[in-house]
């Protein structure tokens, strides 16, 4: 019987990957050499180029964007790229520095690499990551394929609901500026054992910091933003999970999504133990827990809650057919979640240039960003919430349509355009879809 021919490229790196897995599953302790020729197949790089080219994404310092390329010709950019690889002559350069506002008034720093630099990062994490998620723990949420919130919202939920009691809410402070570069490059030594794989991370970590025309080179970190950096963070924190297994499974279930992470427990004492486990293996890592953010939620009487991946955890009472009382776990999205759909509702809707842009155009740009947010904070406990942000957005058009068509704001004028959004078929946080 013949075997299937595998023709694109597409198929050939899932292979690859396949076969790497297999190997790492199957020897728990093997180094793996040879893999740097894998990273400049030209398969491999035409399937890192087209998720980085999915996953759009700024210029870096060069200002090369990813049209630049497609204008260039995306062959003789990847040829361009084979060849510096081949021949050792690959040099990073350094990240772009960019600041995200966060909703405390402060600012996330995020590294935007060249777009070179992220096909080449990609095409790396094609390669190695199936040898590590052999390895990753069942606790471990971010950032993996097949892995999603949603799941690890779901793992929290069952925890808590199997008298789980006590949470250790924990919170790294400055997570990804503090990983020890060496540190992390012994944990990759553990399973890599390519001297030019290595060299590249290396490079990619010691690249440095480009700011108002100066470059920094960081001593700690791997720069948010990179392509490869969920996955070196992971494998930075899977100690972490190692340990837990070790020592404090016994004591309360860890869910961990990339650096976010909690562990629920039964009692205060098994809590108080966590705790302390946590700061431990947390100082042999070289990271520090935020002193206000990381604390224990007693959840018993439903006075305490605590906040993960967007949702509000907190156990209320519940009742069986036979009038039975029982405390169950509820789960309704955050109000810095829900502040935040308030914020890009506003955005789009409150600047005076809203009101050049029709009304099926802003349908059309809301209702992707709608559906995601039912999809991910729906449930029975959010119905509320959703409901109340419907009227907003409902309210935030009025306001738009009044302005547009210079119109007195009023509850006749809400319903007109409730009417007209239906028309135009603008989804809603609450109501289903209709098929």
């Amino acid at each position: 019987m013949n075997a299937v021919r595998l023709t694109t490229p597409k198929e050939k790196v899932r292979e690859l990957q396949g076969k790497l897995g297999h190997a790492s599953k199957a020897n728990q302790r093997r180094r793996f050499h040879a893999l740097y020729d894998k990273v400049y197949r030209m398969d491999v790089l035409l399937v890192a180029w087209e998720k980085v080219r999915v996953n759009k994404g700024a210029a870096g310092i060069d200002r090369q964007t990813l049209a630049d390329i497609e204008a260039m010709g995306v062959q003789e950019f990847l040829l361009y790229c084979q060849q510096d690889l081949k021949e050792g002559k690959y040099q990073p350069q350094p990240v772009r520095r960019k600041y995200i506002p966060k909703k405390d008034g402060k600012q996330r720093p995020l590294g935007i690499p060249t777009v070179r630099d992220r096909v080449i990062q990609m095409a790396v994490k094609m390669v190695i990551e199936p040898i590590f998620e052999a390895d990753f723990k069942d606790c471990s949420f971010g950032f993996r394929p097949g892995k999603s919130a949603k799941q690890a919202l779901e793992r929290v939920r069952k925890a808590c609901n199997r008298k789980g009691n006590w949470v250790v809410d924990v919170d790294i402070q400055g997570y990804f500026d503090s990983i020890n570069q060496e540190k992390l490059m012994k944990l990759v030594q553990m399973r890599i054992n390519d001297r030019r794989i290595l060299k590249l991370i290396r490079k990619w970590l010691q690249a440095g910091v480009m700011e108002e025309g100066k470059v920094r080179l960081p001593v700690t970190g791997t720069p948010q933003g990179g392509v490869i950096s969920p996955l070196l963070a992971n494998i930075y924190l899977h100690y972490f999970d190692l340990l837990w297994e070790k020592n404090g499974a016994e004591i309360g279930k860890l869910t961990r999504y990339a650096d976010d992470l909690v562990v629920v427990c039964k009692t205060k004492k098994d809590a108080e133990r966590a705790l302390q486990i946590t700061k431990a293996i947390m100082k042999r890592l070289e990271l520090t827990l935020h002193p206000e953010k990381t604390k224990l939620v007693g959840m018993w009487t439903g006075e305490a809650g605590f906040d993960f991946l967007g949702m509000h955890h907190r156990k209320t009472k519940a009742q069986t057919t036979s009038c039975h009382t029982y405390y169950t776990t509820q789960q309704w999205l955050t109000a810095k979640a829900e502040q935040h759909i308030r914020d890009e509702v506003k955005e789009r809707l409150a600047v005076p240039s809203a009101r050049v842009i029709s009304v099926k155009d802003h349908v059309e740009f809301l209702n992707p960003k709608i559906r995601g947010w039912r999809n991910y904070y729906m449930t029975p406990y959010s119905t509320r919430k959703l409901g109340k942000l419907d009227w907003y957005i409902l309210d935030r058009l009025t306001r738009y349509y009044a302005k547009k068509s210079q119109r007195r704001n009023s509850a006749k004028l809400r319903r007109k355009v409730a009417r007209i959004l239906q028309t135009n078929g603008l989804l809603k946080l609450v109501r289903a879809e209709r098929p």
